[in-house]
């Protein structure tokens, strides 16, 4: 594995990135942005599961309208990572922190696109209470009912 490792790192691209000024700033700052991005949408879903906000929409309808932005954020954040991974391959293999990482991405995916996308997009009620529990949704006959003006 370590020899795959070096071979990204002695690659023209991870060179070319290494011998650069800016190029490693810049490119960071886009991962940046999409963790940001990525951060925002899942965020938002989360919230209405939560019943915190946008409690006008569904549930389906916030986590349909959000996973464009999801996915091209993780895309930018895979693709900006690839990159920056290049450039200094071997270090992190060494490290700990690496592995760590990239083994809760992979996990956190795995989540997102089964389970997570399973109860968002499911029709209210129509998940299981072991599934919204799971995503931090409460059933519906667990939600206290809210009413609008006192009772006189």
């Amino acid at each position: 594995m370590l020899h795959l490792f070096g071979w990204f790192d002695s690659s023209a691209v991870g060179e070319m990135i290494r011998g650069s000024t800016w190029l490693f700033p810049v490119i960071e700052a886009f991962h940046l942005l999409g963790l940001a991005v990525i951060g925002g949408a899942v965020l938002l879903v989360d919230l209405r599961l939560l019943g915190l906000g946008l409690r006008s929409q569904p549930v389906s309808r916030i986590a349909r309208d959000a996973q464009p932005w999801l996915i091209g954020s993780l895309l930018v954040m895979l693709t900006s990572g690839t990159l920056l991974f290049t450039s200094e391959a071997v270090k992190c293999y060494c490290h700990d922190a690496f592995w760590v990482k990239m083994t809760s991405l992979f996990l956190a995916i795995i989540f997102t696109f089964t389970i997570r996308r399973k109860v968002t997009m499911a029709e209210p009620g129509q998940a299981g209470p072991l599934w919204t529990k799971m995503v931090a949704r409460r059933p519906e006959s667990q939600r206290r009912s809210r009413r609008r003006y006192p009772r006189v």
